[in-house]
């Protein structure tokens, strides 16, 4: 064997290698929906368990169709050559707009269906993995609507979600789209850095959550007639507590995973960072609820640990041990803080913090990144020579390219889910009636209760209890 041989062979190689990490890191991701549906069915009531499960179940299909047939395209069909999977130059035709010189990316054209003259090895694994976190962005606002969320609505905006809004903004920050290039084209730092998806991800879900409880509005009896928020338990804390830890489990694929390359050895650091953010997220819920509450409130330390692991997942490989405890301890505090603020000043009621957890913590982990990327990771990336940097180690430009990131997410994915809420309420309507919400989503809407009717009938006894607003529970009767 001569030398060129022997060279493409280890090329070849270190491709498959390459491949089979993203696809065991995907297959990792994809198990995640088990923990949402999980964590979400247990803090609602369990006349709708049915109903929140159902939609947890549906949107995995309902994406991956979607996804496979407009949204990957959209979002990654002009990326350019696959660098970790061998240099593959199949999904190369992306939409661009010239403004002042530069040329800026706004949506691939390559990919639609899958065609067989697109689906390479490598576009395989891609697909794979950009799928699974779409479809994490996409179960999102199930907890959000939850209890009082019309099934065929949802099923209508979740395409929504697959084939428009996600795979665009993932093509401005994943795709070879304008903000990831702001760095390149205008000098703010390595342009949006999104590691793993903070903003593409988390904010995306998070801000179409805020908008689908807004639409729908409070569940019945969330409010009093002087506007005070009455805490509605959901019926099964070691649902929500297993549902977490099968989250955190994920989230080694879906940190580590996004280096697209088993060869990476900074996955080591990078799974590091993530599980010392989810536990500073824990540890800061429980001081904070304790000190402030009196009384730790597991459903709140389980959101301050996803808290924790949603702000790391962006900066994950750019940042030191010490500012990941850092990240994941503010973000343990800010989905507290945020969760009351969106329910007590802004009225809107999201039964599982879905905007908290994902919207807010999203942006701070943008945040983060912007200014504490410590420089010793991230040459070249976005094409922008050098290691990522943040504001505390010397590039303002970086913190600004995130703040536009952050804007733009919002005005985007804002924008288009109030329009398609609007479409389809007119359509098929959005919200359920007052009696089916009385009687509980899964008589009306599945057909049939969750439980059998006599356990049924235990845990709407248990989940009758008198609690303040924080959602502390006082006493149970």
């Amino acid at each position: 064997m001569n030398a060129a041989d022997l060279a493409k062979q280890l090329a070849d190689s270190q491709t498959a290698l390459n491949i089979v990490w993203t696809l065991l890191t995907g297959f990792l991701v994809m198990f995640m929906q088990a923990g949402f549906a999980l964590v979400e069915t247990g803090l609602t009531r369990a006349k709708n368990v049915a109903h929140t499960m159902a939609m947890n179940f549906l949107v995995y299909g309902i994406g991956i169709l979607g996804f496979w047939s407009v949204g990957f395209a959209l979002q990654m069909g002009g990326v350019g050559p696959l660098t970790t999977f061998g240099g593959d130059p199949t999904l190369g035709h992306e939409a661009t707009i010239a403004i002042a010189g530069k040329t800026l990316g706004l949506f691939g054209l390559r990919g639609f269906f899958l065609s067989p003259d697109v689906v390479t090895p490598g576009v395989a694994a891609l697909f794979l993995f950009q799928l699974v976190f779409m479809d994490t962005a996409a179960t999102i606002p199930t907890g959000a609507g939850a209890e009082r969320w019309k099934f065929t609505s949802f099923v209508l905006l979740s395409f929504v979600v697959s084939m428009l809004i996600y795979p665009i903004f993932g093509n401005w920050v994943w795709g070879g789209g304008w903000l990831s290039s702001l760095g390149v084209n205008f000098g703010l730092g390595h342009g949006h850095v999104d590691f793993a998806g903070s903003s593409v991800v988390h904010m995306t879900g998070g801000v179409i959550a805020f908008m689908v409880a807004r639409e729908l509005g409070p569940r019945q009896g969330k409010f009093a007639p002087d506007g005070t928020a009455k805490a509605i338990p959901g019926h099964s804390v070691p649902l929500v507590v297993l549902g977490t830890f099968i989250l955190a489990f994920g989230w080694f694929g879906f940190n580590p995973g996004s280096t697209l390359a088993g060869s990476d050895t900074r996955i080591a650091v990078i799974a590091l960072n993530t599980m010392l953010a989810s536990a500073a997220g824990a540890v800061a819920a429980y001081v904070y609820t304790k000190v402030s509450f009196g009384a730790p409130d597991v459903t709140m330390l389980c959101n301050g640990m996803l808290g924790g692991l949603v702000a790391i997942t962006a900066p994950c490989a750019f940042v030191t041990a010490p500012s990941a405890v850092l990240i994941g301890s503010v973000a343990g505090v800010l989905v507290i803080k945020s969760a009351m603020f969106v329910e007590q000043s802004l009225k809107i009621d999201d039964p599982v913090g879905a905007v908290s957890v994902h919207g807010v913590c999203g942006a701070w982990g943008i945040l983060a990144l912007g200014l504490l990327a410590d420089g010793r990771y991230g040459e070249g990336f976005n094409g922008v020579p050098g290691p990522v940097r943040g504001l505390f180690y010397g590039d303002s430009g970086q913190f600004l390219a995130g703040c536009i990131g952050i804007v733009t997410n919002v005005l985007w994915v804002a924008g288009v889910t109030f329009a398609a809420l609007k479409i389809i309420g007119a359509r098929v309507g959005n919200r359920s009636s007052p009696e089916d919400e009385i009687d509980g989503l899964d008589a009306s809407e599945m057909g049939g209760p969750g439980y059998a009717p006599d356990a049924l009938g235990r845990k709407r006894n248990l989940s009758i209890a008198e609690v303040e607003p924080t959602g502390v529970l006082l006493k149970s009767r």
